[in-house]
């Protein structure tokens, strides 16, 4: 099983809410682009909750458009063995260094979730750190709920935002 490793963090001094995957997929892998899988519900439910069609944009003004937004991106897993996209596969994982990365963010209001198993992961490494936590469901294809079921808890994001 090959060893995968995340992507550098989106952020900026303005971020206010980041947003934590657990490792990018096969797709977003090869391409080297957070949610690139077209299937990934990730760009339009971010995009409804800034107002924005994120996913009719080039890849680099969608993340442009989210440091505007004040919205960062990364992920929990910094590494791991992992046959396929699948979270249930990963094994052998090393997390990346979130609690340095919260600290250094001064405008940071609420870290979000995107699955159970970034939030699993994750959220333990955040213990007394005084920002709030935000379970989201998984915006991935494997995560079969329509996208109208998971707009809501997503759109909570916005008052955070701004």
């Amino acid at each position: 099983m090959a060893r995968k490793s995340s992507f550098p963090p989106v952020v900026d001094d303005r971020t206010r809410v980041l947003i934590l995957g657990s490792l990018p997929g096969e797709r977003s892998l090869a391409e080297q682009r957070y949610y690139a899988h077209p299937q990934n519900q990730f760009w339009r439910l971010v995009g409804h909750v800034v107002g924005r069609d994120l996913a009719a944009l080039p890849y680099e003004a969608r993340l442009a458009a989210l440091l505007e937004e004040r919205i960062g991106l990364w992920d929990v897993v910094a590494s791991a063995r992992r046959s396929g996209s699948s979270d249930a596969a990963i094994r052998d994982h090393a997390t990346n260094d979130l609690p340095a990365l919260i600290d250094s963010l001064a405008s940071l209001r609420a870290v979000a979730f995107n699955g159970g198993t970034a939030l699993r992961l994750g959220r333990p490494l955040l213990a007394g750190r005084v920002v709030a936590l935000v379970a989201l469901p998984s915006s991935s294809p494997l995560h079969t709920v329509g996208i109208a079921a998971k707009q809501p808890a997503w759109d909570a994001l916005a008052a955070f935002i701004g």
